[in-house]
């Protein structure tokens, strides 16, 4: 259903309703397209330090210890860039911060093509992850923003598929170039292609329009952008925008605990930072401690590969699920699933085929329903906040994707048995679903 041309001057025109009563058309689609190759991008870079791992080692002649603290220093430079960096995107923009990080690390990238120490490879990669962190939370506000509300959701966490499909093409095009070229040329190419992608997004990235019509003075804008997703509006002399919000004025962060929002910011947080202790306890240890259980080093490898997929499949299918149904119920559902199949895959870890199954299962649930806490925080903010929400909701996640590994080693090397391990990490997908429910009061207030 087409909106009505508006008439200038009586009742200011409502963005949102525009957005929602029109279709999707070619220029959201490129948006959602740029949104997306940042997050492959992303997921490429983020991933990077692993592959080219063993090739610095044999090249460095180091011991494994020592790239610990390098992998380490990637993921607080991450957390940092998440809090540090999402509430300047909320004061000045999405699309400058989103493209300024983009160039950032494809610069530091291209420059860790060039270190020669374990020193300046730990430095690079907290400077590089704090370019990376920026990334998560403003392309998805900003896909958000040009989603009508009937599919929101899922054109969200579709978006967000980048991330995981970085990480395999990662695996893939470091395979083709370390045997001929070295793992230098790893990160030549995670730095070129950030540039180029930067280079489209400068001359084809719109900013935000609820967040244009929130500054004022950028009707010309705005009016530009709307005329590029419903062709058949005509502007006649000046026009007024409405917005159902107004601008937070004061420290961002603040204005998360503020208007009945506190309880919501916390069981965000928490929730978030219980599902990335599963997702990176998960990720990298699966593969160990599956061959730990009598598989070849083959089948291990497949267990992490079955992870990720299941998470792919379970992105795609909880958003179109979430669209219907809403947040809250199918990620009660999906953590409480996740609960029983990350224990079963401890008491299961010896049969191949039926662990390779819970696997799946927990993929879909953990690495699946990441995404979707995502968009359920992107959807929870205000334009005005947005970013904010989004960026220290994951920063705090981050918390739990450095404790997830070394919790997981520390048990390991108390001997616990794999069985034992599993239930452990069953623990916080229960809470995860618990706090969920909590988020029901929450968005309904």
């Amino acid at each position: 259903m087409k909106p009505n041309p508006p008439v200038p001057g009586t009742t200011p025109i409502d963005i949102a309703a525009l957005i929602d009563n029109s279709k999707i058309g070619a220029f959201q689609i490129g948006l959602f397209a740029l949104c997306g190759l940042c997050l492959i991008i992303d997921g490429f870079d983020v991933q990077a330090m692993g592959y080219a791992a063993p090739a610095i080692l044999q090249d460095w002649k180091i011991d494994k210890a020592s790239l610990g603290p390098v992998f380490g220093a990637g993921l607080f430079g991450m957390l940092i860039g998440s809090l540090v960096f999402s509430p300047v995107a909320d004061r000045i923009g999405r699309r400058p911060v989103l493209i300024g990080a983009t160039v950032f690390f494809g610069v530091c990238m291209l420059a860790t093509a060039h270190v020669g120490t374990i020193d300046g490879l730990l430095a690079l990669r907290f400077i590089t992850g704090i370019g990376l962190g920026c990334i998560m939370p403003n392309a998805m506000a900003l896909a958000g923003e040009f989603s009508p509300s009937r599919n929101k959701a899922s054109t969200m966490m579709i978006v967000s598929c980048g991330f995981t499909l970085g990480a395999i093409v990662g695996g893939l095009v470091s395979a083709m170039l370390i045997p001929t070229f070295g793992w230098r040329a790893v990160f030549h190419a995670g730095g070129i292609a950030p540039l180029v992608i930067a280079a489209f997004m400068i001359f084809y990235l719109p900013e935000s329009l609820q967040f244009l019509a929130l500054r004022g003075g950028r009707e010309e804008r705005i009016t530009a952008s709307l005329k590029r997703i419903v062709p058949d509006l005509r502007f006649d002399g000046d026009v007024r925008y409405a917005m159902h919000e107004q601008v937070s004025k004061g420290i961002p962060i603040a204005h998360l605990f503020q208007d009945g929002r506190a309880i919501g910011t916390l069981l965000l947080w928490a929730i978030n930072f219980m599902n990335l202790i599963n997702l990176y306890f998960l990720s990298n240890w699966l593969p160990t401690l599956i061959n730990d259980a009598g598989h070849a080093t083959t089948y291990a490898v497949l267990a992490g590969t079955t992870l990720q997929v299941g998470g792919a499949i379970g992105t795609l299918a909880l958003g179109w699920i979430i669209d219907r149904k809403g947040f809250v119920p199918v990620l009660v559902v999906s953590f409480l699933l996740a609960t029983f199949a990350i224990a079963a895959i401890g008491q299961l870890a010896a049969t191949l085929i039926p662990v390779f199954v819970v696997i799946f299962i927990a993929g879909f649930c953990i690495v699946g329903g990441q995404p979707a806490v995502n968009a359920l925080a992107a959807s929870y903010y205000p334009t005005s906040l947005r970013s904010t929400g989004i960026g220290w909701s994951l920063g705090v996640g981050r918390v739990g994707s450095i404790i997830g590994p070394v919790l997981g080693g520390a048990l390991i090397g108390m001997h616990w048995s794999s069985a034992s391990l599993f239930l452990a990490a069953a623990v916080p997908a229960a809470i995860s679903a618990l706090l969920m429910l909590g988020m029901r009061s929450a968005t309904a207030r």
